[in-house]
């Protein structure tokens, strides 16, 4: 067999996950005997799996990575990881401060920089309104770099435009986390991965997005040849390629298999009747007010056979699916990422995994999970738990709720009615005002919008308007944002500046500074708190490090089911991570959520084991989400089904490990996977230039001839810059979550 180039980095960078990399030590100041290089403890910047890592400099310069022994991740790294000290000395960092004069980014010193931020924000505020005025953040920034920008916006500004882009990849599991259980993240832990007999995997390419947890699943797998790997996916991907069950369909019908999974189980005696009784209501629309006899007459419609016949799936594979993860004394641990999330019904997709999960009574017990991959290394902990969306406070807390709303002031020492009652705008209505004009100045912190967003055309045109005031905060220039900015300013990189990261697993850490920050490049933390002060608002951010805002941040999670207040500055400098709730400082994290005994909580005297108390009535929701088509499905004018994500080699916008020369020549430009017989009819080969064209725009892309791609299904990944392939992807999103559907829409092709 001919192995490509490609396909053989590819493998050495999965080996290299698998490789452990050193006993490390616990001390910063401890100069260790290989050479003078010094280790401290710190925290991954890339996926959201959260590896722990050990950052060796000398020096002063960070000259090697290596996994933490003591951490989950048990010392092991994916090759990013271990790449990332390419990242800090990049030629394109940013150094000094821009701002654009007379069409082109100058060089400007920072008092220049920040005061004119602060007039034009302020002027804004004062001309047009406070809701002229946003900010977009990221799961990238530390907690307390997220949760400053929050403060001022919401409670110095008073505008609750405030977003990130977890909008664009975790809103749909927050959406389907909080209507099924009535809280967000995760209930379970990556421990459950060891405890597993089955894993359902389903829109997710694990292997190559979250390689060290797919890992941990193949380690599992290879101690026991009981156990076995369903994925559900389109593509055929590196994930699919060790499932014993492999269930392939028509893109954007999975709903209609989820269903029919759940009818087969009801109809063969899968189900688990005393924990439904116990734990379960029922729910359709928006009102949980249906009943058991409701759900099965529901799943009526969706027998196998009409499953089959909707997504192209054959019906003894769907039948089987159902039987491993219904099987009676057997654990299941579903795991999905953006292929659920990136939906116009990825609410309702996220649903209807909970309740596979809910009427079997695989929950809340080691090995039986329903746990949702994060793609960002603190989407969880700054944006989701901090409250930094536009209709969040932190922990938990809504601003539709005056209660909330005045539990916040109270804790931040702002009058009654300083936080606007309304929501914000969300991530893609925020774009389309700035857009329209209605928002007139954007801050845009830590992340690339300008690469992201679906439609990237039309928002790319708004940024860059002459009636817009873009402030970029950024490591890098140019980038596709920074390159439309009005300021750009040079912000301190990962391990030039400290804060916690919190991961999928709700686990918190803390990643160490341990070089000064290149050029004038500052932390965003330090900038934010500089603009607080010069626009008034100095009293909001008081802060002169971090630290400060964390033990404000401890106060505002403790009374909530968070029960944050045992995770301190201190533990987490010691710890290796940390799993809330956790209420005091010698309680070990709580590994399963909803569990009595486990999860503090649950009331000692809960009569059973699990108690759902994010609903009033303790009861978990399955919900009657019937089979809804995508957006824009391929059609006979555009026949071929779009999709994009990762490579294994890549992370997000490729802004750093572009910058990772191994990387950047492994994988270095995005390429069109397209099948054999699809390549046939357009008479192309590998390395032939193909117009891909969808509704919004056109774009060339060099062809990859594979059969990881179905007949009628192309597939891009999103890491290029100079092949800006969300300029195809539409802008749809889900009602309820207000995530964009990136992983559907229609297109045409042709040889170039």
């Amino acid at each position: 067999m001919t192995v490509s180039r490609r396909e053989f980095l590819a493998t050495s960078a999965a080996a290299s996950a698998l490789a452990a990399l050193g006993k490390p030590t616990t001390s910063f100041a401890e100069s260790m005997a290989n050479g003078g290089i010094q280790w401290t403890k710190g925290v991954c910047r890339y996926c959201g799996t959260g590896c722990g890592v050990y950052k060796g400099v000398r020096d002063g310069k960070l000259i090697a990575v290596k996994g933490d022994k003591e951490n989950h991740n048990a010392g092991f790294l994916c090759l990013k990881g271990f790449l990332l000290p390419q990242i800090i000395d990049a030629p394109d960092r940013a150094l000094f401060p821009l701002i654009r004069k007379n069409g082109k980014l100058e060089r400007a010193s920072w008092e220049e920089a920040m005061t004119l931020i602060a007039s034009k924000f302020t002027e804004t505020i004062e001309k047009h309104g406070k809701d002229a005025i946003a900010f977009y953040g990221s799961g990238q920034g530390y907690t307390e770099e997220t949760y400053a920008a929050n403060k001022l916006f919401k409670g110095g500004f008073g505008t609750n435009n405030v977003e990130g882009n977890p909008r664009l990849c975790m809103a749909s599991a927050v959406g389907g986390y909080v209507s099924t259980f009535g809280k967000d993240e995760p209930m379970g832990c990556y421990e459950d991965i060891d405890a597993a007999d089955v894993f359902f995997i389903i829109g997710s390419n694990t292997a190559e997005c979250h390689p060290i947890l797919f890992r941990r699943i193949v380690q599992r797998k290879e101690a026991d040849p009981n156990v076995k790997v369903i994925v559900v996916d389109p593509r055929v991907t590196p994930t699919a390629r060790i499932a014993d069950l492999h269930l392939q369909f028509t893109p954007g019908t999975d709903l209609a298999i989820l269903n029919a999974m759940a009818h087969y189980m009801v109809k063969h005696d899968l189900v688990d009747p005393d924990f439904i009784k116990q734990n379960v209501g029922f729910g359709q629309g928006k009102a949980a007010n249906k009943s058991w006899d409701d759900y099965v007459a529901f799943l009526e419609e969706y027998t196998p056979e009409h499953a089959a016949e909707v997504t192209g799936c054959p019906v003894e594979k769907i039948v089987e699916a159902a039987k491993l993860f219904g099987a009676k004394g057997r654990r299941t641990m579903s795991m999905w990422t953006m292929g659920l999330n990136q939906r116009t019904k990825g609410v309702w997709a996220n649903n209807l995994c909970h309740n596979l999960h809910l009427i079997t009574g695989k929950i809340g017990v080691p090995g039986s999970t329903p746990f949702s991959l994060t793609g960002q290394p603190n989407a969880c902990g700054g944006v989701r738990d901090g409250g930094a969306l536009s209709h969040l406070l932190p922990y938990g807390r809504v601003i539709a709720n005056a209660d909330h709303r005045a539990q916040v002031e109270k804790i931040w020492g702002v009058p009654e009615g300083t936080i606007a009652p309304k929501p914000g705008k969300h991530c893609i209505d925020m774009f389309r005002a700035l857009d329209e004009g209605a928002i007139k100045c954007m801050y845009i912190m830590c992340t690339n919008p300008g690469q992201t967003l679906p439609n990237a055309k039309r928002y790319r045109k708004a940024m860059a308007s002459p009636d817009s005031f873009v402030v970029v905060s950024e490591i890098y220039h140019p980038t596709r944002t920074s390159e439309l900015a009005d300021v750009v300013l040079p912000a301190a990189a990962w391990s030039e500046k400290e804060g916690v990261f919190g991961c999928t697993e709700r686990r918190y850490q803390l990643d160490a500074q341990v070089l000064q920050p290149k050029g004038e490049a500052r932390p965003d933390f330090d900038i934010l708190v500089d603009l607080a002060r010069r626009t008034g608002h100095g009293i909001l951010l008081p802060w002169k490090h971090p630290a400060e805002a964390w033990e404000e941040l401890l106060v505002l999670g403790s009374d909530t089911p968070y029960k944050i207040q045992g995770i301190t500055r201190a533990r987490l400098e010691k710890d290796h991570g940390v799993l809330w709730p956790c209420p005091t400082e010698d309680h070990p994290g709580t590994k399963r959520r909803y569990v009595k005994g486990d999860d503090p909580s649950v009331p000692a005297d809960w009569p059973g084991r699990i108690c759902f108390y994010g609903k009033p009535n303790k009861k978990a929701v399955v919900w009657l989400r019937p089979q809804q088509d995508p957006a824009e499905p391929a059609d006979a004018e555009y026949p071929f089904y779009f999709t994009t994500g990762r490579v294994i080699e890549h992370w997000h916008t490729g802004t750093m490990t572009m910058n990772c020369k191994e990387l950047k020549h492994a994988k270095g430009r995005a390429e069109l996977e397209i099948c054999p017989a699809d390549a046939r009819k357009l008479g192309v080969k590998t390395g032939d230039a193909v117009k891909v064209t969808s509704r919004r725009a056109s774009m060339d892309f060099p062809a990859l001839i594979t059969d990881n791609s179905p007949e009628g299904m192309v597939f891009v990944h999103m890491h290029d810059k100079d092949r800006l392939c969300n300029e195809l992807t539409i802008d749809a999103f889900d009602a309820g979550s207000k995530q964009p559907e990136f992983k559907i829409c229609g297109v045409k092709l042709e040889k170039a």
